[in-house]
């Protein structure tokens, strides 16, 4: 855990260096196998996308480097505690495991929502601001049929 120490302290670094520059203040490593083989900082105004985290843009980078978008004996280093979104795209990425500097709390106080959305996803659908709801149509399983019966699909 002591290369974890050191890879947290350099996503912090490289998070500073991101604010330092113009952008938010998050930094992304993917690890394989002790080396840092791709980096991300937080890109969303830069960008004009809301999904430019820094996260993401690291597991983007990596998946590239590899030409896979499985990230198996990886590790997800980030500076700050990756919000629902930057979670689920790890998981999707399957890397091995996501360790991170400060939380969601600490994002909070900086004037970041990671923290509402983590309490949102804890309360029912209909309560969200946002409706969030599905509208019935009668093909709607058509795509996975269409998918189920392809013989050369690549499944993730």
């Amino acid at each position: 855990m002591a290369e974890d120490h050191e890879w947290l302290v350099e996503s912090v670094k490289i998070a500073a260096r991101n604010v330092a520059v113009g952008g938010g203040p998050f930094g992304a490593m993917i690890v394989k196998g002790g080396e840092v083989v791709a980096t991300g900082v937080n890109q969303v105004t830069s960008l004009y996308d809301p999904t430019a985290h820094a996260e993401v843009v690291a597991i983007r980078q990596a998946c590239w480097k590899f030409q896979e978008f499985k990230l198996a004996g990886c590790v997800l280093v980030s500076s700050c505690e990756p919000c629902p979104m930057c979670l689920a795209s790890a998981l999707w990425a399957r890397v091995d495991r996501v360790v991170y500097a400060a939380d969601r709390h600490d994002a909070a106080m900086a004037g970041f929502d990671d923290l509402a959305f983590y309490e949102l996803f804890e309360k029912p659908r209909d309560t969200w601001e946002v409706p969030v709801r599905a509208l019935r149509v009668d093909n709607k399983r058509l795509p996975f049929k269409a998918w189920a019966g392809k013989a050369d699909r690549i499944d993730y």
